[in-house]
């Protein structure tokens, strides 16, 4: 059984112009990255565009790659700059699907009183419109507490991995996510008193 080869060999190999070492570098993280560009920017086909400007940057300046962090960290940093230089350029911001984030959100407050409505006749059509209204409202959060709260509660990284990933002390990383939090919550709960009608 042939060991695997680490990120960092991989890089060497590629420097050294093996083309395939890149390929099995860039492949070994492309589907998170994806992940993280599709709930940044709330479209697949933007995700696509996202993914494709990360490796050409991550080609063009992996010989610069320092190693300070590791190679999957400054991977996701370059995803989560050509993601939101893609928001930049665009106006309009379709919702994602996002339902997972409830708990994470902290405003458990809202799924357990959508819970109560189980018996209700209409409670798919509620949790399809509070779930809507959520992913519209994070994707209105502001760029700088975005990334932070989609790495941190939705993907479930550590405050030191999202530190690595954006360039951001821990207490920054939590500071803004607790502002993140509290714009959701300010955000979801008269939306959700305004479908519910209480």
């Amino acid at each position: 059984m042939t060991k695997k080869r680490t990120d960092d060999e991989l890089i060497k190999i590629f420097l050294a112009g093996d083309q395939d070492a890149f390929e099995e570098l860039i492949s070994r993280y492309s589907t998170k990255a994806f992940s993280l560009a599709t709930r940044l920017t709330g479209s697949k086909e933007d995700a696509e565009e996202v993914l494709q400007d990360a490796f050409v940057t991550v080609y063009r300046k992996i010989g610069g790659f320092e190693g300070k962090s590791q190679f999957s960290s400054w991977f996701y940093r370059v995803t989560v700059n050509a993601a939101l230089m893609k928001l930049r350029k665009r106006r309009q911001t379709p919702a994602v699907s996002l339902e997972d984030i409830f708990e994470q959100t902290q405003t458990k407050d809202i799924p357990a009183q959508i819970g109560s409505h189980e018996r209700d006749g209409d409670s798919a059509t509620l949790r399809s419109e509070v779930s809507a209204a959520l992913d519209k409202a994070v994707l209105s959060l502001p760029e700088e507490y975005r990334p932070v709260f989609i790495l941190r509660d939705v993907d479930g990284l550590s405050s030191q991995e999202v530190s690595d990933v954006l360039g951001l002390t821990i207490p920054a990383v939590k500071s803004r996510l607790h502002r993140a939090r509290m714009m959701l919550r300010r955000k979801l709960t008269p939306i959700y008193k305004e479908l519910t009608g209480k």
